[in-house]
């Protein structure tokens, strides 16, 4: 093993180093982002962590009929999509995130 291998090595470390700072940068962004969703014109909101934790959720009273609970369901379904979407976004418009999700991270 020659000099070569040596440097090799040296650089790979010095990659994984960095790609393991970019990571703990994205993750800090995403954790202090909070994305809120809404459906039903705002009847029902969640607000979800960067992480995809649920901080809160509000569901309007008018919108609770106990006769139509699948499209409660579909209401609180269609805010988590909303989030979700948004934390998406912001994910793929920070820079590195692209590149760290194509290598695992």
């Amino acid at each position: 093993m020659g000099s070569g291998f040596l440097k090799k090595k040296k650089e790979a470390k010095h990659f994984q180093s960095q790609m393991a700072e970019m990571q703990k940068s994205i993750s800090k962004k995403l954790d202090d982002f909070e994305a809120t969703g809404k459906a039903g014109n705002g009847l029902v909101s969640i607000v979800l962590k960067g992480s995809g934790d649920m901080k809160k959720i509000s569901i309007n009273p008018e919108c609770v009929d106990k006769e139509d609970i699948d499209g409660l369901e579909t209401l609180i379904k269609a805010a988590h999509a909303d989030a979700m979407k948004q934390i998406q976004d912001v994910a793929s418009a920070t820079p590195g995130f692209e590149a760290l999700s194509g290598l695992g991270f």
